[in-house]
């Protein structure tokens, strides 16, 4: 069943929608009955999928039945969630794919895995393609009086309430239904920053100088629509995939000392741009590095780690782990503040941890032994970078061999003390260095002992 409108969105539901008007095009699901407020409203009931395909015409595609008037009260606003949305279960859905191609993505056989698709023998009717015992089946959906049905025996009012049944119970079909194969790559990532209110576009963005390379992509300067701002170019498609994470990670989090994410952009030739707040001053390594002690005192060393600190307790408080916590990955703005950025490894802490490569001398050594990250992993990682800030951006542990670095580590090594860093932040680096990961202290704790050292000794910049 589709149906046609046009939605906007109010200050009241912002948690739920998106910041902007979902584009053409954009399917939805209805999350609960509307009866509409006048006759012109076409009312509908909790399931039913509908698409925005004209701004101003709402259509049954199953009856032919229109309303020419835009619908913008509050209770339609809240009756409707974008169908391939993060928070909708309805991501199985596939569009417009092959057979051939939907085999390919249920493979590797994993009998219960499926999806749905449109028929391509049959245009108006879907498909339900599922795997089963190494063979992939596929299931003709057709309308028959309004209803869709697969056996014409059991007969659904939409499609979520087809794959909401044969959950539950297989019912004729070869398997239950138990693990949806979820809509994948730039395409879709495209399609939900759009619906999110995250997407940017590209004739407003004015690429500038390069301001950073990476192992994936430059960093450039840029302007979009007369502001400053930082871009990610990534151009190659494998590893755009595992950039839309880090983009889609940095949508939930917002700190002020953490680098913020101002939009995102994805090419049809699998591009991706992730745009982001302008750090000035660049990396704090560098920044460390080229002013020196001379220009940097206690007081600014401090700032720095307590702005790492509040950036990295939000994380905490907040089920987020880092995994890459370095002076590199912390930038500077215009006046002087330290922001977290690179969020390429964050994951929330229930994510299975990947095997990447990890930098050996910032990673904690239960990380490196058993891929075990936490907060506490994080909290290993700050006691380095504090080491860094008070070294003013010295490589750890000097003079000792990148191999040796982990056996003498747990052997229960602590690097020495920075040349004029005081006793009370070096005690702090070895609570942090702590070989039991219950022993560190939180950033919560570290956060209010920093605040401790610094109280009554006012900010400068």
């Amino acid at each position: 069943m589709s149906k046609v409108l046009k939605i906007f969105l109010l200050i009241g539901v912002l948690s739920v929608f998106p910041k902007a008007p979902w584009p053409q095009g954009t399917e939805c699901v209805a999350r609960y009955n509307f009866k509409g407020t006048s006759e012109h409203d076409l009312p509908f009931k909790k399931g039913d999928v509908l698409t925005i395909i004209v701004v101003t015409k709402v259509m049954l595609r199953d009856r032919g039945e229109r309303s020419f008037t835009p619908i913008l009260n509050a209770e339609f606003q809240v009756c409707v969630l974008p169908l391939n949305s993060g928070s909708s279960p309805s991501r199985w859905f596939h569009g417009k794919i092959t057979r051939d191609r939907a085999e390919h993505l249920l493979h590797p056989p994993e009998t219960g895995l499926f999806l749905v698709r449109e028929s391509t023998n049959f245009p108006g009717d879907y498909t339900l393609c599922v795997s089963c015992e190494g063979k992939v089946e596929h299931y003709r959906i057709i309308y028959h009086n309004g209803k869709l049905t697969i056996d014409e025996e059991m007969f659904f009012d939409n499609l979520m309430q087809l794959v909401e049944h044969y959950t539950k119970d297989a019912d004729g079909l070869c398997t239950r239904l138990i693990k949806p194969k979820l809509e994948e790559g730039t395409v879709a990532a495209q399609d939900e920053f759009s619906r999110s209110g995250w997407s940017m576009n590209m004739k407003d963005l004015k690429l500038q100088q390069v301001i950073g390379k990476g192992e994936f992509g430059d960093v450039m300067a840029g302007d979009y629509r007369g502001t400053k701002v930082a871009v990610k170019c990534i151009k190659n498609d494998a590893t755009a995939q595992a950039f839309i994470a880090e983009a889609s990670v940095m949508t939930k989090l917002r700190h002020d000392n953490l680098v913020q994410l101002l939009g995102v952009i994805v090419e049809e030739n699998s591009s991706l741009y992730i745009v982001t707040e302008y750090m000035a001053k660049g990396c704090l390594v560098d920044y460390l590095r080229s002013r020196g002690r001379t220009v940097l005192g206690g007081d600014a060393l401090l700032h720095f780690a307590l702005d790492v600190c509040e950036a990295m307790a939000y994380l905490e408080a907040n089920n987020f782990i880092h995994r890459d916590l370095a002076a590199r990955n912390v930038l500077v703005s215009d006046d002087n503040v330290a922001k977290v950025s690179d969020f390429g490894l964050t994951k929330e802490v229930s994510s299975s941890q990947d095997t990447a490569k990890l930098p050996v001398k910032w990673t904690a050594p239960e990380a490196l032994r058993e891929k075990n990250f936490s907060t506490k992993s994080d909290v290993w990682s700050y006691g380095i970078l504090l080491w860094e800030i008070y070294s003013f951006g010295r490589v750890p542990y000097p003079r000792i061999p990148l191999k040796e670095v982990v056996p003498r580590v747990e052997k229960g090594y602590k690097m020495d003390c920075p040349d004029g860093c005081p006793e009370v932040v070096y005690n702090i680096m070895k609570q942090c260095w702590n070989l039991d990961p219950a022993a560190r202290p939180s950033f919560q704790m570290l956060k209010e002992w920093i605040q401790h050292i610094i109280q009554g000794r006012p900010r400068k910049h």
